[in-house]
């Protein structure tokens, strides 16, 4: 069990009584202040403010376990039902404290009277024991009473005072220097013109931008000439002579595609092995397949019209030709004068 250490005597101390007055209620066990409306609880082994109550028990001066928190919770019913009858506003701030540390004591006793495991680690339950917790929240609960008393302070003393609306004294504005002005009126008139100008709304280059210079659709009419000439293939050799990445992307969606078309089917005989291509369809004709990886839904020319399986690869791996780059437009970048 950890031994906590003693607490500041000025943190637990209660505020500085005010002049009040004692006003008998059903009972006689409540005492309200007419100043703040104070709680004070009477029991057989403790009488005083109520917050104090949490402090002398995290001092040990008080057993949590002897205690009655029921009685303390019906005292301050009775407290609560003699401000609504005395017609007095009633403190959600008080009612709130109340609040935070009755359930700090409901905490703490329930951390005394509910039996621990022995078969923890007395380490691990020395981190998490319940009375560190409770005296480390009460501390924050201190803390942030006493900070919200200095908020309170220094707004009551700023609410006091007025801001200056006269101008300077006449000793004091002399030893302002003189103002020179040391630009001409036409310089003037262009910082002003700078200044007043719109701004151009920032732009995003896309020259770094491209569009596909691969077209599935072309590279399916490759594999698929390959495959009608040797049956079928590994995916390795089919895509031996690609040039780059995108190439290979293009290839393995054009069988795909030509998959969902029923024109060729795949064999692996284990996970992650080699796969092999094998073509199932017709041996002449189109090879008809979606466009939808392409940009534009362009018309390609005929199988048999097409150039040879290598040079139609290399002039995709090219791009677009110098005749489409001229006739194409051309992105504009930030900055660019047209």
């Amino acid at each position: 069990m950890t031994e906590l250490p003693a607490l500041d005597p000025a943190l637990l101390d209660p505020p500085a009584a005010v002049p009040a007055e004692t006003e008998a209620v059903p009972g006689g066990v409540i005492t309200r202040r007419a100043a703040s409306q104070a709680f004070t609880v009477h029991l057989e082994n403790y009488e005083g403010p109520f917050d104090l109550l949490l402090g002398l028990i995290s001092k040990h001066q008080l057993d949590i376990t002897e205690i009655a928190l029921a009685k303390v919770t019906d005292e301050f019913m009775v407290h609560l039902r003699a401000i609504r009858e005395s017609q007095a506003e009633l403190d959600l701030g008080q009612t709130s404290e109340f609040l935070l540390v009755a359930a700090t004591l409901l905490d703490l006793k329930a951390a005394r009277l509910l039996p621990t495991s022995r078969e923890d680690d007395e380490e691990d339950l020395a981190l998490i024991e319940a009375r560190d917790l409770l005296f480390a929240r009460l501390l924050q609960y201190r803390a942030f009473k006493e900070v919200a008393g200095r908020f309170a302070a220094e707004l009551s003393r700023s609410a006091r005072m007025t801001p200056r609306q006269a101008g300077l004294e006449p000793q004091l504005a002399s030893l302002l220097p003189e103002l020179v002005i040391t630009i001409t009126p036409e310089q003037l008139a262009m910082i002003a013109a700078r200044a007043l100008t719109p701004r151009e709304e920032p732009t995003v280059g896309l020259a770094h931008l491209h569009a596909p210079t691969v077209s599935v659709v072309e590279q399916a009419g490759i594999v698929a000439e390959r495959l009608r000439e040797h049956g079928s293939a590994s995916f390795r050799t089919l895509v031996r002579d690609a040039d780059s990445t995108l190439v290979v992307v293009a290839r393995f969606l054009a069988l795909l595609e030509l998959f969902r078309e029923q024109a060729v089917t795949f064999e692996q005989p284990e996970a992650l092995g080699e796969l092999t291509v094998r073509w199932v369809g017709a041996q002449d004709g189109d090879v008809q397949v979606s466009d939808e990886f392409d940009e534009a839904d362009l018309e390609r020319p005929a199988p048999e019209q097409e150039t040879p399986a290598g040079a139609a690869a290399e002039d995709t791996l090219a791009g677009t030709t110098p005749e489409q780059d001229d006739a194409g437009p051309r992105p504009v970048e930030a900055g660019d004068p047209r």
